[in-house]
């Protein structure tokens, strides 16, 4: 008996990511779109494009959402009317937003995460069993990232995750500092810099520095194209299609 192919609806489907997505599931025999959702509907899809969420009445295991923030609350509406698992992609949303995104999760299933690729969310779990050992034997902490000229935001959302990480795993006993240049005194022990760069295509760079007496440890991650992200919107919708009412993320995806 072969398992069933989740049907998934492509929420954002004619934006960039929503694209990437569609091309990675059209290979995939475990998992199809079977509508998207998008204001603009000029690009040609195998599958029904509704301009609104509201409008599809199309069957689904599954919502992957790649939108604008401003789209996020009709979609939450949506998925709780529906009893419509979502794997939550979208960034930039606000206090509220978020907020919401937590009370829906008391009536269906929801997964959100500050980034999807299971590469940096497999070095999120390592990163806390390294601070456990290097920030207790004198480690200072270092973040640095690098992203395209485009982005806006620094910085990234992805770099405040790997901080917020480090520090839970420290008792949230240590403070981020953002900018040095107006600085002038020694390095404080329990802090976490973080240093932001922009520039050309970067899709996205991120290197955490366990600095020590005579000797670094570093954790790296680099992202070569948008794909890893939506390979890991990709499990994470297999992953959630079926599960009860909760909030979820990506270390659940990975185990």
């Amino acid at each position: 008996m072969t398992e069933k192919t989740i049907r998934a609806i492509m929420h954002g489907c004619n934006g960039k990511m929503g694209q990437t997505i569609s091309g990675l599931i059209a290979a995939d025999e475990g998992i199809e779109i079977v509508a998207g959702i998008d204001p603009y509907d000029e690009l040609l899809n195998p599958y029904p494009v509704f301009q609104k969420i509201g409008d599809c009445d199309v069957e689904a295991d599954v919502i992957i959402d790649f939108a604008a923030a401003s789209a996020v609350d009709n979609l939450l509406d949506y998925c709780v009317e529906k009893k419509l698992p979502c794997v939550v992609c979208t960034t930039g949303l606000s206090e509220k937003q978020l907020a919401d995104v937590k009370k829906a999760a008391g009536q269906v299933a929801v997964l959100q995460s500050a980034n999807m690729s299971l590469g940096i969310n497999l070095l999120l779990k390592m990163l806390k069993e390294a601070a456990s050992v290097l920030a207790k034997a004198g480690f200072d902490i270092e973040i640095v990232e690098k992203h395209h000229n485009l982005k806006k935001d620094a910085p990234s959302g992805t770099a405040l995750a790997l901080a917020d990480s480090i520090n839970e795993e420290l008792e949230n006993s240590y403070r981020y500092v953002y900018d040095r240049s107006q600085l002038r005194e020694q390095r404080g022990k329990k802090e976490i810099g973080i240093s932001a760069v922009r520039g050309g295509t970067i899709v996205g760079d991120h290197d955490v520095i366990f600095a020590g007496a005579d000797e670094v440890v570093t954790f790296s991650h680099r992202a070569y194209s948008k794909a890893v992200f939506g390979q890991g919107a990709v499990q994470a919708a297999k992953f959630l299609a079926g599960k009860p009412a909760g909030m979820y993320d990506m270390s659940d995806v990975i185990g």
